[in-house]
């Protein structure tokens, strides 16, 4: 068996369905995130996957990048109801009025916690006390939808004027921006694992 294909079947099975898939999970998927506009693209990507696929999201993230100034959260802030109108007619995004005008709503949320926090990445980490929280799981099925943090993390936020920002998808997002790392134990992306 070849090194690569062994290095495949070792991987979390989640990613495997595409080449997109795969280079998301080896390259970012767990890796700790500390960049606030990193950490506000994944607020925005992850509450825009809310009912769809990470994949649907994956193949849009480039026009979200290009449609919500490059994830700034003080440009997107001030979008207009105007611009959120224009944005509804882009098929390059998902088209989810509520979606697209939580997204300005959650920039302005955003820039107030970086305001009292000095950062979001400060804020964010919190949660996890200031480290990520490294899983040793064996399979997908003990991996949970959401966890006693993500339950305080997502209601922190509603109470700070976010939205799209539930408990499950304050997981993923926790996942993704790497202040939890779920790569199976056997995964070459897990924490024990990186070179």
């Amino acid at each position: 068996m070849s090194e690569r294909k062994a290095s495949r079947e070792t991987r979390c099975p989640w990613c495997l369905g595409s080449p997109e898939y795969v280079a998301y999970h080896d390259r970012e998927w767990g890796v700790a995130v500390h960049d606030d506009r990193v950490l506000f693209e994944f607020l925005v990507l992850e509450g825009a996957q809310a009912g769809l696929s990470w994949s649907t999201i994956l193949r849009k993230r480039e026009n979200y990048r290009r449609l919500f100034a490059d994830f700034d959260p003080a440009k997107v802030a001030r979008f207009t109801p105007a611009r959120v109108e224009k944005l509804l007619l882009d098929p390059g995004i998902v088209r989810n009025r509520l979606k697209v005008e939580g997204t300005v709503k959650n920039a302005k949320a955003f820039l107030a916690v970086q305001k009292e926090f000095g950062s979001f990445d400060a804020y964010a980490w919190r949660f996890v006390g200031g480290k990520p929280m490294v899983h040793a799981r064996k399979s997908m099925k003990e991996v949970p939808a959401s966890t006693p943090e993500s339950d305080v993390f997502s209601k922190d936020l509603k109470k700070r004027g976010f939205t799209f920002v539930g408990s499950t998808i304050l997981y993923a997002f926790m996942q993704a921006t790497g202040m939890v790392d779920d790569h199976l134990a056997g995964c070459p992306g897990h924490t024990r694992n990186r070179r």
